[in-house]
């Protein structure tokens, strides 16, 4: 299989013990995800959030489901209230649960009951450095990235930060789901470049699905 052949049908690949992308897998779920990802917006904008360090983060975030990842001055932590409203995070929209849910049965996590889903909006330049998803309870569960919107490249390397990374270019539709020996792989997103899609301009959209709590 042609890691970067188009076709219709949704392709798997496994890229490392516990770490499978599934090509194209929430093209059949786009219509209602964006139509849900414009009301979790409404309730919950997308901002640029703190770090501990005070570096201004490159990334718009918010999030949606029970518990929301926050960062700012006193540090990383999940929250189940959103620190600009005072409110609740919007509740995760069936469509996101739906697609979290039937990617991790189809690539054997089949236990995954997400209650956070960190929504992170790229623009040109943006980028996420490498770090490792540290701040869950729960290291037996997995995590799920969907792609949405402009292409990107995803960094993943192995457990620690100087290791050698790949280079994994991500389309729109495309989901990543990584786990068991896996999951506390470094891994990070090169700047984005230039580019559009016709649904979401010149922005990627990523949503990230956690089991937090």
């Amino acid at each position: 299989m042609d890691l970067f052949d188009k076709t219709d049908a949704p392709q798997s690949l496994k890229l490392a013990d516990g770490t499978v992308l599934l090509r194209g897998f929430a093209l059949r779920e786009q219509t209602a995800m964006l139509e849900d990802l414009h009301t979790v917006i409404a309730l919950a904008p997308f901002r640029h959030m703190v770090t501990p360090g005070g570096f201004t983060m490159s990334v718009a975030m918010t999030n949606c489901g029970e518990l929301g990842w926050v960062t700012d001055k006193t540090g990383y932590r999940y929250d189940a209230q959103d620190p600009i409203t005072g409110k609740p995070w919007p509740p995760m929209p069936a469509s996101f649960m739906a697609l979290a849910r039937s990617a991790t049965a189809l690539t054997g996590y089949r236990e995954f009951m997400p209650d956070a889903c960190l929504i992170n909006r790229y623009q040109v330049g943006a980028r996420m450095s490498l770090h490792q998803d540290k701040d869950e309870r729960d290291f037996t569960q997995p995590i799920v990235s969907v792609s949405l919107g402009v292409s990107a490249v995803f960094q993943l390397g192995c457990f620690a930060r100087t290791d050698k990374v790949v280079k994994l270019p991500l389309d729109h539709g495309d989901v990543l789901v990584w786990g068991g020996v896996s999951r506390l792989r470094y891994h990070g997103v090169l700047p984005l470049k230039v580019s559009h899609h016709p649904a979401f301009g010149e922005y990627r959209i990523n949503l990230t699905f956690r089991k937090a709590g």
